[in-house]
């Protein structure tokens, strides 16, 4: 069962390239053995770096599923997940991941994300995009008023 969808998520993703549509990369979300959402690459043609497989794949999950975890839920995907996408599959609570190719097949192909992976370790303000923390008094209002709110919703 686990090969088909994931020759699903690599089939979508060999359209997409074909198409002209976008990157190769493709990705299924799956939930009680029942495709849920799939979807292709479309960073180039939706203008949007968000716009992986993965991530396009998890919003629509959470929409179909009226919900904005997806416990229960398994992703295919044609590739190891970059750490953009790793971060996604975490924060909705996917209970599994499977990928065909890997990280460095992608960069074989020049999708390399080394440098990201890279870039987690060093401190901010030494990154080659320097993040540089403004430290203002009332900073952290929003998450004093967040730990005083009764009926907050934790996720």
């Amino acid at each position: 069962m686990h090969e088909t969808f994931l020759r699903q998520a690599i089939g979508l993703a060999a359209e997409n390239v074909a198409s002209g549509e976008g990157g190769p990369y493709g990705a299924v979300v799956v939930k009680n053995n029942r495709v849920i959402t799939a979807s292709a690459n479309k960073v180039t043609s939706a203008l949007d770096p968000t716009a992986h497989a993965e991530i396009l794949a998890i919003r629509a999950a959470c929409k179909e599923l009226n919900d904005y975890q997806l416990t229960g839920c398994i992703l295919y995907t044609s590739c190891e997940p970059c750490p953009m996408c790793l971060g996604a599959i975490y924060w909705s609570r996917l209970e599994r991941v499977y990928f065909a190719c890997n990280r460095f097949d992608a960069a074989t192909a020049n999708f390399d994300d080394s440098f990201i992976y890279d870039e987690i370790a060093i401190p901010p303000q030494n990154r080659k995009i320097p993040m540089l923390q403004i430290a203002l008094p009332d900073a952290t209002a929003p998450f004093d008023i967040w730990n005083r709110k009764i009926d907050r919703l934790l996720y």
